[in-house]
């Protein structure tokens, strides 16, 4: 936080396709954990990089995959199936949606940038805009609405 990048921690659910992310002070595992804690289920298999930040996520139930960028390896097929399992670009590919909606306002605030992020998670998060959400939306139920 004490640059002009503030971190910010972010998870994807696999199945779901939520997201979620929260700006923190900075990277270091005190911070990181309890985040994916709270985010994941203790059955969850969670997939990282090599960053020593992760470390201590297998002591709170939950399985840790990580893949080596170091080593440039950015995807592993742990079964041999074809498909590679292992990896983190689904959240890798999510930041750059991130940054390509934040682009368009030309710096932010730090102390403000949670709120930007609230929004792409949100928007990000709704996947969808269809009728029924613009009419809850637009009218809430205290709207009189003529028949």
């Amino acid at each position: 936080m004490a640059n002009d990048r503030p971190p910010i921690v972010g998870t994807v659910g696999r199945n779901s396709g939520q997201i979620r992310m929260k700006v923190c002070d900075n990277t270091q595992q005190i911070t990181i954990q309890p985040q994916v804690e709270v985010t994941t289920l203790p059955t969850t298999t969670v997939y990282t990089d090599e960053s020593d930040a992760y470390n201590r996520i297998p002591a709170s139930s939950r399985e840790r995959q990580t893949v080596c960028h170091s080593q440039r390896e950015y995807a592993r097929d742990e079964d041999q199936d074809g498909f590679c399992e292992v990896h983190c670009n689904t959240m890798e590919g999510i930041w750059v949606g991130l940054r390509n909606f934040l682009r368009p306002f030309r710096g932010i605030h730090k102390k403000y940038l949670y709120l930007y992020v609230a929004m792409f998670e949100w928007a990000y998060n709704l996947r969808w805009i269809d009728f029924d959400f613009l009419r809850r939306l637009l009218f809430p139920p205290s709207t009189y609405l003529p028949t």
